[in-house]
């Protein structure tokens, strides 16, 4: 096994630019995930007129990511603690550029449902490598700021799908969804290509530290972790909530009274929150804090459903849609920064514990929009589903207690494997 502590020159004061050069490289992929991530939602209609597929069909497409990820999240992590996060994360962004390629040239539903898929193969990659390249370069507060800073990407990456595809690139490139789907593909090859320049010039000594040999010991270490599976449950919780809301909130906002067009600026809002609060929040959660910025967190989300439940316009909407984009956006960042700083974990083992993670979390991702739907259809409104969503949020709020304290104070350290 190698040496799994922070590199020489980064121990003894090296230049700070060269800390941000991974990171912004790590940035332009998230950015990318985020575009292929909503690239289909604002051609849905299109796309299903084009392949003569039916709403049951589409809604399947653009679950199918989703359901791979839940698979491959762990292999992938410990695929990536044992490659390293510079060579890992390459072939993260190819397999992401390769499903949005593929795409554009599906015929059938099949393809299609193929290309989607494929997606979740680089997305836990990325998903995964992220917080070990935080973990690896930045200490202290500067380690929760860098972790609001990369989970920015994903956020504006869907903006600008959402806001430019229709406004923009389809007139611009003659209604040819196609032609989208491979703008968003080339932006994905060129963000790998960045990761490439940028983790080159971060030095090879960097490249060699965060390699790992990985054990399947090393999975059952860390799922016999309290913690670890008390994360893991709250990370369910928390997408439960984020993609139930995520994905259903323009027809929330349109039943409350909206119309179509006011209901997908409105439901911007909270992703434009939340990246000004990502920018914050993480780096407040130092060890010492962190398990009360959780229960903010949480209390903000319940805060949120539950005004949504009560009110659809004026003052009470606007608190909503705050509370919500506050909580979406810094949930997860805080859970993966206490995963990876477990005494037990360290940066060594990052890559496998934050597969672990999501692997776990990402049946809250499939379950909480399907919870939101069904229980509309039995109910004929939205707030048996958002109350859900609000015992969920308390659920979370509750759980921080029975996080331990034996925490050591890793944030002004170098983690160690």
């Amino acid at each position: 096994m190698t040496d799994s502590r922070m590199p020489d020159q980064a121990r003894h004061g090296e230049s700070l630019y060269r800390r941000w050069l991974p990171l912004t490289g790590v940035w332009c992929l998230y950015f990318a995930f985020g575009l292929n991530m909503a690239s289909l939602a604002p051609l849905v209609a299109v796309i299903e007129s084009d392949l003569g597929i039916r709403h049951t069909q589409m809604g399947t497409v653009l679950g199918a990511w989703q359901l791979v990820f839940i698979v491959a999240a762990i292999p992938c992590g410990m695929l990536l603690d044992q490659i390293g996060a510079r060579r890992a994360l390459v072939l993260g962004g190819v397999l992401m550029a390769a499903s949005a390629l593929l795409r554009s040239y599906a015929v059938t539903y099949p393809e299609l449902f193929i290309a989607v898929g494929l997606f979740g193969l680089g997305g836990p990659i990325v998903s995964a490598g992220a917080p070990k390249v935080v973990g690896q370069w930045f200490e202290g507060r500067q380690r929760g700021l860098a972790m609001g800073i990369y989970i920015t990407g994903p956020g504006l990456g869907v903006i600008v799908c959402f806001t430019l595809t229709n406004s923009v690139f389809m007139p611009w490139l003659d209604h040819d969804w196609r032609l989208v789907l491979r703008v968003w593909g080339l932006i994905t090859v060129l963000a790998t290509g960045i990761w490439i320049v940028l983790a080159a010039v971060a030095g090879k000594p960097w490249v060699q530290s965060i390699t790992q040999r990985v054990r399947l010991s090393d999975l059952m270490e860390l799922l016999a972790l309290r913690d670890v599976r008390l994360l893991m449950m709250m990370g369910v919780g928390v997408l439960i909530i984020t993609h139930g809301l995520g994905n259903w909130l323009p027809e929330l906002l349109r039943v409350g009274g909206m119309s179509s067009d006011e209901a997908g600026y409105w439901a911007a809002m909270p992703v434009v929150v939340g990246i000004m609060g990502a920018l914050v929040i993480p780096r407040l959660a130092t060890p010492q804090y962190r398990h009360q910025v959780l229960r903010g967190l949480f209390l903000s989300a319940a805060v949120g459903c539950a005004l949504y439940a009560t009110t659809s316009t004026g003052p009470g909407l606007v608190a909503a849609l705050a509370f919500h984009g506050i909580a979406a956006a810094s949930m997860m960042t805080v859970l993966i920064l206490t995963m990876v700083e477990l005494p037990d974990v360290g940066i060594g083992r990052a890559g496998t514990a934050t597969g672990l993670f999501f692997s776990a979390a990402e049946f809250g991702g499939v379950a909480g929009p399907v919870a939101l739907g069904v229980l509309y259809d039995l109910t004929g409104g939205f707030g048996a589903g958002l109350g859900l969503f609000v015992g969920i949020g308390c659920a979370l709020f509750a759980l921080v207690s029975l996080l331990g304290d034996r925490e050591k104070d890793l944030s002004d350290k170098p983690l160690g494997g």
